[in-house]
């Protein structure tokens, strides 16, 4: 035997408000149609589960037997409905993060520990990858929240489906060979940079644009030695005297020997945000964000050093 849950239903709101008037006016249904499910279900059960009472009703034996079934799977379906809702409010499941090399260094470690601590029901991943790579895979779903970077001579345009948020401002050095002649200096115009060889990031890549950017605005065409996609492998070029390379303070490893850090003039910033699709402002992703701000708000200032 199948039993209807709306009918169970009918049968409990009579069993509860004593009479198919009451019951549908607390379902906010007719009174014939609460008359049609209950002699539905007594059909499905082959019991008679009403009875005449003057001129209303009351439930037979089967009926109160029933009922009280009713009243149980009434209250375990309130409560699924009730987990279910939690679930809106709870940071739980997968959340799918990207990252630009630097934060993924300097920022998530700490972000994701703080959300395994508070919530530990979040199954994060990470996704490394440039600017210009992280963004089109948030709008397409690939990702809930991605980390980006803008430089303030290289803006990076946020779409209009994604929302985002700053978490903090970075500085660009200049780091030069130590036997250079600038790099005697603590800052040097980037007008002055002309003819010197350039270690830049991946030929084309939104990295690699900015340092090209960068320079051509303050009339610099830069000649680049080598693309390489990290910081210290292109410190190790300037320790051995084949490039020059500008380097955001974030997340900076030590500097090499044979390497002097100076800083420009005028001074390159760069920011750093927190981005996520707009409306998809799930639990998971606002935990994911508070945790990226708080960490964001105790980084130290970098400094320039040798």
């Amino acid at each position: 035997m199948t039993l209807n849950v709306e009918r169970l239903r009918a049968l409990h709101a009579v069993a509860v408000h004593g009479s198919i008037a009451a019951a549908a006016e607390a379902l906010h249904v007719t009174p014939s149609g609460v008359s049609q499910q209950l002699s539905k279900l007594e059909r499905e059960t082959g019991h008679a589960l009403l009875e005449p009472r003057g001129r209303g009703v009351r439930l037979t034996r089967a009926g109160h037997v029933l009922a009280g079934h009713a009243e149980r799977v009434m209250a375990q379906l309130a409560a699924a409905a009730a987990e279910l809702d939690g679930l809106r409010e709870a940071a739980v499941g997968p959340l799918r993060l990207g990252a630009f090399v630097t934060a993924a260094r300097s920022v998530l470690p700490a972000a994701l520990t703080a959300l395994r601590e508070r919530h530990p029901g979040l199954v994060p991943t990470l996704l490394e990858a440039n600017t210009d790579e992280i963004l089109p895979a948030l709008t397409r779903g690939d990702i809930d929240v991605a980390v980006v970077e803008s430089w303030d001579t290289l803006v990076t345009p946020f779409p209009a489906s994604v929302a985002n948020v700053l978490l903090s401002s970075d500085v660009i050095d200049l780091a030069l060979p130590a036997g250079h002649p600038l790099a005697r200096r603590r800052a040097v115009a980037l007008s002055e940079l002309r003819g010197m060889r350039w270690a830049s990031w991946t030929a084309g890549g939104s990295c690699d644009q900015q340092l090209v950017q960068t320079l051509r605005e303050h009339n610099v065409e830069p000649d680049i030695a080598c693309n390489v996609a990290d910081y210290p492998t292109q410190l190790a070029f300037v320790a051995a005297d084949l490039a020059a390379a500008l380097i955001p303070r974030l997340g900076r490893d030590p500097i090499p020997r044979g390497v002097r850090v100076v800083a420009t003039r005028p001074a390159v910033h760069r920011k750093i945000y927190a981005a996520w699709r707009a409306g998809s402002d799930l639990p998971a992703v606002r935990a994911c964000v508070e945790a990226l701000r708080a960490v964001a708000e105790r980084l130290p200032d970098g400094r320039p050093g040798s």
